[in-house]
């Protein structure tokens, strides 16, 4: 079966062999019920990243890409002449990118995208340009990712406890995740590491997700519900954190999962590095701090219903659901990138992060 070949080579996302749809796990049904989803219609493709269908900020970048291909290989046949295509794929993006405010990745890949063809006039020459950016944007991220993992794994010693929250896996990403990564490479090398999963309220990503995929992947892994993870730090079981980012500002601010900053806060009380793990497209040099980084907010019923048989709170009682919080840069020991560790101060470390992407390129 296509779902077992691509579980084999832990590929999560993708074309459909005659590349007219995008075809994803469901990430919602995990891990309960595994639903693959072939998608081609406009309200679908952004219902899927809204809905948290696909999720993680590398991984929705790469989803959007090959959701833009999709829709320009199905504009080809309705809209033949440049002008009236390039417009209405135009619009199409916009939409897109309206879906998730605060990753960044997905406005990343999207303007990178129309990046390409912008010098193209032809409705054949866009698609097939289309196409070979979407596949360089998934096969990039593979590499960019193990070259996370790798310089992550420099940062530990064999044997260590790591905590992580969210879910920053192979799940939302293409191969190795990044948070993650330095735990797969560690895995295969023998080193051993004992991880504790937040579970991550309200959605439960490090639960459903992160937990499920360590586990099946051979990892010790413990899950925890997020407020025990102040016992688990002070009893020394914990020598690192790595969580992934949605967005980093110029100045090193990070926005991630709700809960993150209260990690960061706990992990600087204990004297326990806080590292983001994050690819330079994460990385946001024209929003100068975390205050101007849009902080989406979603439905109240998946705090007080959601996972419940019956709701949990009183009618009435008011909610509020960030789905993001963001951690001051003064709290974050080093954001690993594919292009090695970015250390305060941050407006300048990153930015020759983008000095050496410059220079070699992935």
């Amino acid at each position: 079966m296509e779902e077992t070949r691509w579980k084999e080579k832990n590929q999560y996302l993708g074309l459909t062999e005659d590349g007219r749809r995008v075809r994803l796990l469901d990430q919602s049904q995990l891990p309960n019920r595994e639903v693959w989803l072939e998608l081609e219609e406009p309200e679908e493709l952004a219902e899927a990243i809204r809905t948290l269908r696909v999720r993680g900020a590398p991984a929705i970048g790469v989803f959007a890409a090959y959701a833009l291909y999709v829709l320009a290989r199905r504009l080809a046949d309705r809209a033949p002449v440049e002008a009236a295509f390039r417009t209405r794929l135009r619009e199409w993006a916009a939409g897109l990118a309206a879906t998730r405010p605060t990753a960044v990745n997905l406005r990343w890949a999207l303007e990178r995208m129309e990046g390409a063809v912008k010098e193209l006039d032809t409705v054949d020459g866009i698609r097939a340009k289309l196409l070979q950016e979407s596949e360089d944007i998934h096969d990039e991220d593979i590499r960019v990712c193990r070259k996370i993992g790798e310089y992550g794994l420099e940062l530990v010693q064999p044997g260590w406890g790591l905590l992580t929250h969210c879910n920053a896996g192979q799940l939302a990403t293409v191969k190795y995740g990044t948070a993650t990564a330095p735990i797969y490479l560690g895995q295969e090398r023998g080193y051993h590491f004992q991880v504790f999963a937040d579970e991550t309220r309200p959605l439960l990503q490090g639960a459903r997700l992160t937990a499920s995929e360590l586990h099946a992947a051979g990892v010790d892994v413990t899950l925890i519900c997020d407020n025990m993870a102040a016992t688990v730090m002070k009893k020394g079981w914990v020598q690192a954190v790595f969580v992934g980012c949605d967005r980093v500002a110029a100045n090193g601010d990070a926005a991630n999962k709700i809960g993150t900053l209260g990690v960061a806060i706990l992990a600087k009380r204990f004297g326990i590095p806080f590292y983001i793990c994050a690819p330079s497209s994460t990385i946001d040099l024209n929003t100068p701090t975390g205050a101007e980084i849009p902080i989406e907010e979603r439905d109240g019923d998946e705090i007080s219903t959601m996972w419940y048989a019956k709701p949990m709170a009183a009618e009435g009682v008011k909610t509020f659901n960030p789905a993001f919080d963001v951690t001051d840069a003064d709290l974050i020991t080093g954001i690993v990138t594919e292009y090695g560790v970015a250390r305060a101060p941050y407006d300048l470390s990153l930015k020759e992060i983008f000095a050496r992407k410059a220079a070699n390129p992935l």
